[in-house]
């Protein structure tokens, strides 16, 4: 065992028997390699990550491989999940390096942090023009050992390059023309065909499809409309989807979703509840609301905690193999199900030869991943199927499945996913007006509150009971749109109130006072560089979704030192929005609410105000509302000084309403309100 065998990282675990002398990230190991006057292999990963375990397999489980590591660098082994401040600094620095980034992650470095090579997945030994894990290491001794000044002086400048590419400008602004051009970018991208963006891989981008959904009922667009939802029915049908089991995984390799990456992400969960429900709130259409239902029982079933909050994610491999678990032949299903076998074979599109190939030689393995050619509905139309009889099916094929070898589930909590999906949930119980979301949602906010903010600060992971890892930007960014969410759909003002310290602790520990826009890491970072980021990948950035938590908060408060910083967000970040419209939609979608029209609306009352009217209120996408009652009087006074000098009208319920900083004639009666609602 290794020094990572003390560690809580399921990722770090699952190297803690390496013949390689692994150090997690610690002072030890920068230490004893200046002691030693060694360089660093950093190994940046995470659990669920198929090219991590196959680096791993080839040459860290190799007693030759870790002979080389330990006799001649300092090694250190960082999950990028439990650490993405880390993963930001060295990703960059090999997107610098060679022009690309991924996972695995592998980094040169001197004992002061300083990258001076990187790269991502090496073979063992060199083949085909790629060099070799092994040739590699060979050449960066020789060189640290005949050319080490080279070496310290291009560590030196990638490291000065990595701050310029942090830096910010704020000599431009952005315009409305931005949405149109953003637009444009989308629709040259769009895969006419099978949905989605680009050739290969293709990802599932929700947010990307929340912008064209917001675009589209800002500008009535219905080109935008079109392309989220041949993209959202492609998903769904295809093998990015899992049939059986629901819920999508992590990418699809080809163009057409039918052959996935495996693992499943928390956070695709999340943001792909978000653009469904969305859709079906425009549309209607309950083949939407049918898909986020699956993936809410996926969550309940396979990612729920016994505490309330949900786990990280879902290994793409099971015994060895990435995707065994998901995968089928047609023999074993006829097995299965001998007296429905061609129905099902029909549905799922199953052959003899099958359509997975083997990743080295590039065959048909005989095996079959499950899709769909047009809405299941509509296939099991065609079949003569009743659902409740593919329900049948479906349950017995889950059940086979369960008994197999079952893919890893890194089962560490994170404070950011988890708020994306107590966001989603909300969002789900306002537009289905089904209490379960709202549970589920309140179960997860109260499990960070009560486990991972403490004394004031948030952290980012809990495992194994106990809470570590200061939290970043993105923590408490998401946190804070989740606390305003659950507002939103209760009108109970200890969530505002928690946004609004979340936000208190964000601002003086993130914030950049001489550029603007929030820092990734808190101002007590320790890392070569800070990081700012605002490029929307797999999830938002937290600057994208921090800009739509100050307007928000502004319109509750009507406090000017919001609308300050989101003058100084907009600036900071206008030059890069700019340039690259595609990286940034989340920021937009932000941006566009800056031009749209809004309201307040404040409701006081000596009691409750019925759940109906909440219901109602918390529908209106423009309308932004707070509530006062006895009880809670002096505190929203205290956030909103501007709701002091409106009293109750008749002795009953008074509603004051505002649409575009123009109020409108206070009433008793709610059924006015409405008429005069977006």
């Amino acid at each position: 065992m290794n020094k990572l065998a003390k560690e809580s990282s399921p990722y770090l675990l699952q190297h803690a028997n390496n013949p390689v002398d692994w150090y997690p990230w610690c002072d030890e190991a920068f230490e004893k390699a200046k002691k030693e006057n060694k360089p660093i292999f950093l190994s940046i990963g995470y659990s669920t990550c198929h090219w991590c375990h196959v680096m791993a397999h080839e040459s860290f489980e190799d007693e030759t491989v870790a002979e080389i590591l330990n006799k001649n660098f300092i090694c250190i082994k960082v999950d990028r999940e439990e650490r993405p401040d880390i993963d930001n600094i060295y990703m960059l620095a090999c997107q610098i390096i060679t022009g690309r980034g991924g996972w695995p992650l592998s980094i040169f470095m001197t004992a002061d942090k300083k990258p001076f090579f990187a790269g991502t997945y090496f073979p063992k030994f060199s083949y085909a023009g790629r060099i070799g894990f092994v040739d590699l290491l060979n050449n960066v001794i020789k060189f640290w050992e005949s050319k080490k000044d080279e070496l310290l002086r291009s560590s030196d400048e990638i490291t000065r390059y990595l701050n310029l590419e942090i830096a910010t400008d704020s000599n431009e602004s952005l315009q409305e023309e931005i949405f149109n051009k953003t637009f444009t970018s989308l629709k040259n991208n769009f895969d006419e065909e099978y949905g989605g963006f680009g050739t290969s891989p293709k990802f599932p981008s929700p947010h990307n499809l929340i912008f064209l959904m917001n675009y589209y009922l800002h500008y009535k667009n219905n080109e935008a409309l079109k392309m989220v939802i041949k993209t959202l029915e492609e998903m769904r049908k295809g093998g990015i989807y899992d049939q059986i089991g629901f819920g999508f995984h992590r990418y699809s390799t080809d163009e057409k979703w039918l052959v996935p990456h495996f693992e499943k992400m928390l956070y695709d969960q999340a943001m792909m509840i978000d653009a469904y429900t969305l859709a079906y709130k425009i549309t209607q259409d309950n083949f939407y609301k049918e898909v986020v239902y699956e993936i809410y029982s996926y969550l309940n079933i396979e990612m729920l905690s016994p505490e309330g909050a949900y786990y990280s994610a879902i290994d793409a491999d099971s015994d060895g193999e990435e995707g065994k678990f998901y995968l089928w032949k047609s023999k074993e299903l006829e097995e299965i199900i001998p007296d429905k076998y061609e129905t099902i074979r029909k549905i799922f599109n199953v052959s003899d030869e099958g359509n997975f190939l083997n990743e080295a030689t590039k065959k048909l393995t005989g095996k079959n991943i499950l899709y769909l050619k047009n809405r299941l509905l509509d296939v099991l139309k065609e079949e003569s199927l009743t659902y409740e009889e593919y329900e049948q099916i479906r349950k017995k094929l889950l059940n086979f499945r369960s008994k197999r070898i079952p893919p890893l589930k890194d089962d560490k909590i994170l404070t950011d996913w988890n708020s994306l999906l107590i966001s989603s949930f909300v969002k789900a119980y306002i537009v289905f007006e089904d209490d379960m979301f709202l549970k589920s949602a309140i179960n997860c906010y109260d499990f960070i509150m009560e486990n991972l903010f403490i004394d004031n600060k948030l952290f980012h992971v809990w495992k194994d009971n106990r809470s570590y890892t200061n939290g970043f930007v993105d923590d408490y960014a998401f946190l804070i749109n989740a606390s305003l969410e659950l507002y939103k759909a209760t009108l109970d003002e200890n969530y505002l109130l928690n946004s609004i310290n979340f936000d208190n602790v964000l601002y003086n520990e993130f914030w950049d006072n001489e550029k603007g826009g929030y820092f990734f890491t808190s101002k007590n970072d320790d890392n070569i560089v800070r990081t700012k980021i605002l490029f929307d990948g797999a999830i938002p950035s937290g600057n994208s979704v921090q800009l739509l938590n100050l307007i928000k908060l502004y319109h509750y408060t009507g406090n000017p030192f919001y609308s300050e910083l989101i003058n100084k967000q907009l600036k900071a970040f206008s030059k890069q929005v700019n340039s690259a419209t595609l990286g940034y939609t989340y920021f937009l979608n932000s941006f566009l609410i800056l031009n749209e029209e809004t309201g307040e609306l404040l409701i006081i009352s000596k009691n409750e105000i019925e759940k109906n009217i909440i219901s109602q209120l918390s529908r209106q996408e423009k309308l932004f509302s707070i509530l006062i009652t006895n009880e809670n009087k002096e505190k929203i006074y205290e956030i909103a000084q501007w709701t002091k000098n409106y009293k109750l009208l008749n002795d009953k319920v008074t509603y004051y309403l505002c649409k575009n900083y123009t109020c409108k004639q206070p009433a008793n009666d709610f059924n006015e309100i409405l008429k005069d609602l977006f």
